[in-house]
């Protein structure tokens, strides 16, 4: 027979809870009920009132914590709301208790940090769709910020219509993260024609050209992408193309150790371990059914980990979009994200295995980067889907108009042939016709969409009007 439970004994714990806002570990729960009773005594009370909805647990290992439902919407609806202010003009996210605490931890000096290595049982305490790092008010509430009208619609439909402002958000957002100085504008000038900021290392540029070539891999691919290692291994060696000091590191786990700048965090050194745990980051997160849990997972495992030699935090940040895409909620691009803030918030993942101040960022920034959306497609109408469908033949078909320096009779003689062997004689006919108009309207401000280089686009205009 199952035990019965006194409720005033469930309302005293209810009560101590109900003093913590931002969420209560067993011990400081144990810490405040008079005459507490035994540690497992109290877990059984603890999973009692999660089973019949009267608390919420989040987190995991010794790091869970309980929250009153009621709270947790506050809180999240804090986080999900306005800015709170900003600091010489810097957006500054409004942060929980535990996130200021994590924060303020992680600014002490190095000497008052105690230095910790790897914890596995941080990634095997984690149970896909049992435990949760977003509470369900949080993913909810996402979620009718991210829906979009193409939910309905094929994976990726809504990352293809807002891609040119994707390619330009998420490229910038995320290379200045990682201290990259370019502006937006310096961004959306490399990207639409190609031309590098003067003064600037041209590593910062080759950073920016990766993401482009990074979300275009993700995009494109929306089909066969996911949490395994094609996707993972491959995105890596997109971000780290031609930044890396050994080239074969790209795209490869890594078999040396690593150290993290201002941190007392010791990354694993072990290569079969490594490989060993990433393949488990894998298949938890493939099996995590909320799309923002499995992003919000990513973001906090993958960088843990330090797979790679460098680039893993990028490579987080796009893995995160991998669930968004697929679901065709809005992507996010970190828009507005304090550098310094991110930064802590990593730290406090490395340091201490705790994810509310990461948590805090994660939610705000999807608020602002699914406002910019709503917006942006607002704007842009919807998609068209015949284009859409052929969007990848559009572009290959162009580039190759291009590349090879064809003049307007070349191109129309090329455009119908190429047609006549790849698509199907019902489409034809309107094909051919987009084709040539997109060949019409090119100019230096649209021609890097297609994967055209500066000089290419050149050569060809010299040739296009003989």
């Amino acid at each position: 027979m199952a035990r019965r439970i006194h409720d005033e004994s469930l309302r005293a714990i209810e009560e101590v809870v109900g003093r913590h806002p931002e969420g209560v570990t067993v011990r400081q729960i144990e810490g405040a009920i008079e005459h507490a009773p035994p540690r497992r005594t109290l877990q059984y009370r603890l999973r009692s009132l999660v089973n019949a909805g009267r608390l919420v647990m989040e987190g995991s290992g010794r790091w869970t914590r309980y929250r009153v439902p009621g709270r947790v919407q506050v809180t999240a609806q804090a986080n999900l709301g306005a800015y709170r202010a900003t600091v010489h003009g810097e957006v500054v996210p409004p942060l929980s208790e535990a996130g200021v605490e994590i924060r303020n931890h992680v600014r002490q000096p190095l000497t008052a940090r105690h230095p910790v290595g790897y914890d596995r049982t941080f990634l095997d305490s984690y149970r896909p769709n049992e435990t949760f790092y977003l509470s369900r008010v949080e993913r909810t509430h996402l979620g009718e910020l991210g829906s979009s009208q193409g939910a309905a619609q094929p994976a990726g439909t809504h990352a293809r219509h807002i891609l040119n402002r994707l390619l330009i958000d998420l490229s910038w957002n995320s290379s200045r993260l990682e201290g990259n100085t370019y502006s937006l504008l310096d961004t959306a000038r490399l990207l639409e024609v190609g031309t590098e900021a003067q003064g600037k290392d041209r590593r910062e540029a080759q950073m920016i050209l990766n993401h482009r070539d990074a979300i275009e891999f993700l995009v494109d691919a929306v089909e066969d992408i996911g949490f395994n290692r094609y996707t993972i291994l491959n995105l890596h060696a997109t971000l780290a193309d031609n930044l890396l000091p050994n080239p074969e590191a790209a795209g490869r786990l890594r078999r040396i150790g690593v150290g993290i700048e201002g941190s007392v965090f010791h990354p694993l050194e072990v290569p079969q371990l490594i490989d060993e745990c990433f393949d488990r980051i894998l298949a938890t997160a493939s099996t995590i059914a909320d799309p923002f849990e499995q992003a919000f997972f990513a973001m906090v495992q993958l960088p843990y980990l330090q797979p790679f030699e460098d680039v893993n935090k990028r490579v987080s940040r796009l893995a995160a979009n991998i669930p968004l895409i697929r679901h065709n909620l809005s992507p996010l691009s970190f828009v507005d994200v304090p550098r310094d803030l991110y930064t802590e918030a990593i730290l406090g993942v490395y340091e201490l295995n705790r994810i509310e101040l990461l948590r805090d960022v994660f939610c705000w920034a999807y608020g602002r980067s699914a406002a910019r959306y709503a917006a942006v497609r607002q704007s842009l109408g919807e998609p068209d889907p015949f284009r859409m469908r052929h969007r990848t033949a559009l572009r290959e078909l162009v580039g190759a108009v291009v590349r090879a320096r064809m003049n307007k009779g070349e191109a129309a003689s090329h455009v119908n042939r190429w047609a006549r062997e790849r698509i199907e004689e019902e489409e034809r006919h309107r094909f051919c016709e987009m084709a040539e108009k997109e060949l019409l309207a090119l100019h230096e401000g649209n021609f890097a969409r297609y994967g055209i280089r500066p000089s290419e686009f050149t050569a060809w205009r010299e040739r296009w009007h003989t």
